[in-house]
């Protein structure tokens, strides 16, 4: 059985503010022992469940957190950027299951350290029509690559709102929120412990291959800044809806690929620290 983890930062147990996950951050080296803990905790789980196969893609900010060592000798890592498929980056139609390890909410909700992959930059994103975030995508675009999603981690509102795109992805919430930079905290063993027990249950079961849809999907941005919209306009298939949003129509997972490139384009213009 061959599994695939993608590991975000924010959604990590125990961790609530920019300075636990942002290098530079007063507590930003706990917090990547914290990430790697919990990553190795879905890791045992994998095992416990017959994986033969493991990999470890960090998906967060440099995707430089995980340190080589400190991770689970069953996994290999996939470390560094630039990524083409980002937070994917790895993810192929020959893995059985994916697992999604620190996860948070979109833009816009009250989690813990909620934004959609760029802080402030993104405003909000739509797939369809429909709010996504860093979740929905994931789910999306793993779904369309032909890998069932079977866990997410992180706070309450992350897994509230993975529930809402697939009521059948067992979630563990290693914190409640109560505000975006505040959480309510789940003692760190007992969460690893909950982590390790939900993988291994839920690779336990019989997999099953996800819905893929056939037709174009249509995803839309709205940006804090009307240059990056502007500029994205110059990607030829991006169009405008109002002079701070675009869209584009494609199909997963190349329209995941193709949201990759609009988000260099932003970091080139904008620059700015991803919490404020």
């Amino acid at each position: 059985m061959r599994i695939y983890i993608s590991v975000d930062m924010e959604g990590v147990t125990g961790l609530v503010d920019a300075d636990d996950v942002q290098p530079g951050g007063r507590d930003y080296e706990r917090g990547r022992l914290m990430m790697a803990e919990d990553v190795n905790a879905a890791v045992r789980g994998a095992v416990a469940a017959g994986a033969t196969d493991i990999t470890v893609n960090d998906a967060h900010g440099p995707m430089r957190n995980l340190l080589p060592e400190s991770l689970h000798p069953a996994a290999r890592l996939i470390r560094g950027r630039p990524k083409q498929m980002g937070m994917l980056e790895g993810l192929a139609p020959e893995h059985d299951a994916m697992i999604c390890v620190g996860y948070h909410s979109r833009a816009g909700a009250l989690g813990v350290l909620s934004h959609s992959f760029m802080g402030h930059e993104i405003e909000d994103m739509w797939l369809d029509g429909r709010p996504v975030g860093e979740i929905g995508l994931a789910h999306a675009t793993a779904a369309a690559i032909g890998v069932p999603v079977t866990v997410l981690t992180g706070d309450d509102c992350a897994c509230t709102e993975m529930t809402e795109w697939d009521a059948s992805v067992t979630t563990v919430a290693v914190k409640c929120a109560r505000d975006r930079f505040t959480a309510e905290l789940r003692p760190a063993e007992e969460a690893r412990a909950a982590i390790e027990e939900a993988v291994a249950a839920g690779l336990s079961t019989p997999l099953k291959a996800p819905v893929v849809a056939t037709a174009p999907s249509t995803l839309t941005v709205r940006w804090q800044s009307a240059s990056v919209a502007s500029t994205l306009l110059g990607i030829p298939g991006v169009t405008s809806a109002d002079t701070r949003t675009v869209q584009a129509q494609g199909t997963l997972p190349s329209l995941y690929r193709l949201f990759g490139v609009w988000m260099r384009v932003a970091a080139s213009l904008t620059n700015q620290p991803p919490y404020c």
